[in-house]
């Protein structure tokens, strides 16, 4: 094996795979099942080609109009892998469908006539597709779990029949893996005490395009989106989806001691399909935003294009990020770098991102009436709220940048790739 250091910037370095089977890094952020983690791959990829890594990010084909192999940069593209039916399946059902994604792994490596000494895996069922892989090639494995299901399945009142494996797999993950990447110190406390104790763990947050969100002012955002200069806006965005917490925010804006005043306005974005499960939801919150008689000062805006985004949270006075759990929040360090203040679930990730009382507040998740005082305390003190909003934006460029991440994840290639790849794991079944 070559190995190439990351000073040698004139040459080039080795081929890298990130796999990411139910995250499409080429898809549209806000559509069914894409958020955080596809934002994570794509931006990850791409940063990683500018300093020399060949990347190519495997994902699943969800529909036969979607092109076989995205390029998205010099060194960088996506390739979509066809396992199970070409169509969407929700993420609890795509496991079925993991042994034939390595098939087609192993068939793209063979047509390409490449291999890969090096895998970065995203969520649970990635995993056991890098775990599988050791099975027939010397490859080193690293891995984001992006959600924990020991975490998750504490918050939510249905445990899905796919727990048990879950489970079993991202603790063998943990345990065998040759390294994992964990985006907060809470996430790291999480894996030790309920997961395994074994394992090795580095902590590398997740990132935020710097140049992108915080280019524009809140003046000029307004006038783009047809704002009133004196509305007090508060923003939400992400999918619809119970466990992102959107009923807490509507309650919150329900019980807010501002609610009487003229210039309030709350904005929920976010795709929806009808029919989905994102779509039933939109629906769901839509009956509470009337039931509590909001609907004159609520804004549903649909998925938000990536042009738009950052002219939306430029917009807002404040970005609220109610989540049940979250184990890092894109969302909210996207809000920070945009120079807006942050209101967020007390959970996970967020505790790490949002720092209160000086980028924003936290509140315990599911309480609306505390999440009603955090938001009012910030929208009822301009000066302070703009003291927040620019502590926030130095926050992020001193720590939160795609550029600092992918550094940091390609110090940790090159320091793996120096070592002898170790014993493939026991086998699993699928």
């Amino acid at each position: 094996m070559t190995i190439i250091f990351q000073n040698q910037q004139s040459q080039p370095k080795q081929r890298i795979a990130l796999i990411s089977v139910h995250g499409d890094p080429a898809i549209e952020i806000g559509k069914e099942e894409a958020g955080g983690q596809n934002v994570y791959v794509r931006q990850v990829g791409k940063a990683l080609a500018e300093q020399g890594w060949q990347v190519d990010m495997f994902t699943r084909k969800v529909s036969p109009e979607q092109e076989d192999v995205v390029e998205h940069s010099p060194g960088c593209r996506t390739v979509r892998l066809a396992a199970g039916p070409v169509d969407f399946i929700p993420r609890d059902e795509i496991f079925d469908h993991a042994p034939e994604f390595v098939q087609q792994f192993l068939a793209f490596q063979s047509r390409e006539a490449a291999t890969y000494p090096l895998v970065h895996t995203n969520y649970w069922i990635s995993s056991w597709v890098g775990m599988e892989l050791k099975k027939h090639q010397p490859l080193v494995q690293v891995h984001t779990y992006h959600s924990l299901g020991a975490v998750k399945y504490r918050s939510v009142s249905q445990i899905p029949m796919i727990a048990a494996t879950r489970l079993a797999v991202e603790k063998s993950c943990l345990e065998s893996a040759e390294r994992i990447v964990a985006t907060s110190p809470q996430e790291k406390e999480h894996m030790r005490s309920l997961v395994s104790t074994q394992g090795a763990i580095d902590v590398i947050p997740c990132g935020t395009d710097v140049e992108r969100f915080g280019a524009i002012s809140r003046q000029s955002a307004r006038t783009k989106l047809g704002i009133d200069p004196n509305k007090k806006v508060i923003l939400y965005v992400g999918r619809f989806d119970p466990r992102k917490g959107i009923e807490t925010l509507v309650r919150a804006v329900g019980q807010s001691s501002l609610r009487s005043s003229a210039d309030l306005q709350l904005i929920i974005g976010g795709g929806s399909r009808p029919g989905q499960s994102d779509g039933i939801e939109r629906d769901r919150i839509e009956g509470i935003v009337a039931e509590l008689g909001l609907t004159e000062i609520t804004e549903f805006p649909g998925r938000l294009a990536d042009d738009a985004l950052a002219i939306y949270y430029a917009a807002a006075d404040v970005c609220v990020v109610p989540s049940h759990y979250e184990p890092f929040g894109l969302v909210a360090i996207e809000a920070m770098a945009s120079q807006t203040p942050v209101v967020a679930s007390d959970v996970g990730g967020l505790q790490f991102t949002v720092v209160p009382e000086e980028t924003g507040l936290l509140a315990p998740p599911k309480d609306a009436a505390a999440f009603a005082a955090a938001i009012d305390r910030i929208l009822a003190d301009p000066e302070w709220q703009q003291q927040l909003g620019q502590a926030a934006r130095t926050r992020m460029v001193d720590k939160f940048s795609w550029r600092g991440v992918a550094a940091q994840l390609s110090d940790l290639y090159t320091r793996l790739l120096t070592e002898q790849p170790t014993a493939a794991p026991k086998e699993l079944s699928a």
